[in-house]
C-alpha cells in the first residue's frame, strides 16, 4: 500500500520529462474534453500548513526536502523490522510515530500510507499545501464567527457527553463521510487511503474516494440547487476553462464542517492534466467567517493500483461498544452512589 505512491511519483517525474520531449498532448474524451479518468493518489509528506520556521518561504531547499524524505524512509525501515514474538502488551513501544503510542499502536506503520516524497510542482519542493496567504497557514475566523461557531457546537451538544448517542460521534466514525477532508472539497491527503477514481461523461464527472465510500458527483454546467438543499459534500457545479475543469461547490451540510467553518463556505477547485501521469489539483476556500480566503495546490499522481474497498466497520462494532461501555460506566457510577448514600443513611441512624 505505502509503496504505490512512490511508484506513481517516480513514474510521474519520468513521464513528465519524456512526454515533454515527445510532444505529449492532453488525452481527450470522445466529446473533446481533457480526459481526467483513472486512479490517482495525492499522498504526500508535505504538511497542509507550513511550519512557522519557514515563514513565507513556499519552496524548500533541496537539503530540507531530502531531510524530510530521508526521515520518512528511515521510519518505514525501522518499523518494518520484525517484532520479537516473546514481547507482551506491556512491552509495546511507547511511540509508533504519527501520534500513536502504547496500545494505540494498533495504527502502526503497516497501515500508514503518507507517501514517500514532498510535493514538487514545476520541480520546486513545497513547504506546505497551502499557498495563500503568504505564510502558508489557514487564516483565523473573525471574532463574531468564532463566537457563532462555539454557540453552534454548544447547541449541537446541548450539554450532552460525547457518548450519549451516535449523533454526537464524528461523521467518519459513523461511516457517513470520510475522515478529515479526504472527499472534501477541498480534497486533502490523510495518513492512508488516498486514492481517487475519476470517471467522466459529457455532463458529469464522478470522483470515487477510497476513504470510507464517498462519491462526489459534479454536474457540468447548470445552476446550484436551492440554498435550503444541503449535501454532505456540498453541491458541485463544473465548467471547462480551456483544458482545466473548474468546480464550484456550495450548499454544505451543517454537520460537514471544515476547520470550524460552517455551511456558508464556497470551495473552488481546478483540475488540470499536466502530464500522462499527473493532475495538478488547486483549490480556494472562501467563507465570510474567515478573515481572508486561503488557497492551496498539490499533484494527484497516477497509480496502477485498484481502489481498495474501505469496509467501514467502526459503525458496526466500535460505536455500539463505545455507547455500551458508557452506559455500563453510568450503571456502575449509579450503584456506587447508591452504596454511598446507604452508608450515609446508616451513619445517621446510628
Amino acid at each position: 500500500m505505502k509503496y504505490r505512491v512512490l511508484l506513481g511519483s517516480i513514474l510521474s517525474v519520468v513521464c513528465v520529462v519524456s512526454a515533454s520531449a515527445a510532444g505529449w498532448k492532453v488525452p481527450r474524451t470522445a466529446d473533446g474534453k481533457p480526459d481526467l479518468q483513472g486512479n490517482w493518489n495525492n499522498a504526500t509528506l508535505t504538511q497542509l500548513e507550513r511550519a512557522q520556521e519557514h515563514g513565507d518561504r513556499k519552496v524548500l531547499t533541496a537539503e530540507e526536502a531530502q531531510k524530510i524524505e530521508g526521515a520518512a524512509a528511515h521510519h518505514v525501515e525501522e518499523n518494518a523490522k520484525p517484532t520479537d514474538p516473546k514481547l507482551g502488551i506491556q512491552d509495546l513501544p511507547k511511540d509508533c510515530g504519527y501520534g500513536f503510542t502504547g496500545t494505540n499502536c494498533g495504527y502502526n506503520n503497516f497501515w500508514v500510507d503518507r507517501g514517500t516524497q514532498v510535493i514538487r510542482i514545476n520541480g520546486e519542493p513545497r513547504s506546505s499545501i497551502i499557498t495563500e496567504p503568504a505564510n502558508g497557514r489557514i487564516p483565523g475566523m473573525t471574532p463574531a464567527a468564532g463566537k457563532e461557531a462555539a454557540a453552534r457546537m454548544a447547541a449541537f451538544r446541548k450539554g450532552a457527553g460525547p457518548v450519549d448517542g451516535p449523533e454526537l460521534r464524528s461523521l467518519g466514525e459513523r461511516c457517513l463521510t470520510s475522515f478529515g477532508s479526504s472527499a472534501g472539497p477541498p480534497m486533502l491527503p490523510l495518513m492512508y487511503n488516498n486514492t481517487y477514481s475519476i470517471v467522466q461523461t459529457p455532463d458529469t464527472v464522478m470522483i470515487l474516494v477510497e476513504m470510507i465510500h464517498d462519491a462526489r458527483v459534479i454536474r457540468i454546467g447548470g445552476k446550484h440547487v436551492p440554498e435550503n438543499v444541503k449535501k454532505w459534500y456540498g453541491d458541485s457545479i463544473g465548467r471547462w476553462e480551456g483544458d482545466t475543469l473548474v468546480v464550484e461547490t456550495t450548499n454544505f451540510h451543517p454537520m460537514q464542517t471544515f476547520r470550524g467553518l460552517g455551511p456558508n463556505r464556497k470551495v473552488t477547485e481546478r483540475f488540470t492534466r499536466v502530464s500522462a501521469d499527473q493532475i495538478l489539483y488547486q483549490f480556494k476556500v472562501e467563507d465570510p467567517a474567515l478573515t481572508q480566503p486561503f488557497a492551496g495546490e498539490l499533484p494527484m499522481n497516477a497509480t496502477p493500483d485498484l481502489m481498495y474497498e474501505y469496509a467501514c466497520h467502526e459503525g458496526n462494532y466500535a460505536l455500539p461498544g463505545i455507547l455500551a461501555g458508557a452506559r455500563e460506566e453510568e450503571k456502575q457510577a449509579a450503584v456506587g452512589k447508591s452504596v454511598k448514600q446507604n452508608e450515609a443513611d446508616n451513619d445517621k441512624g446510628e
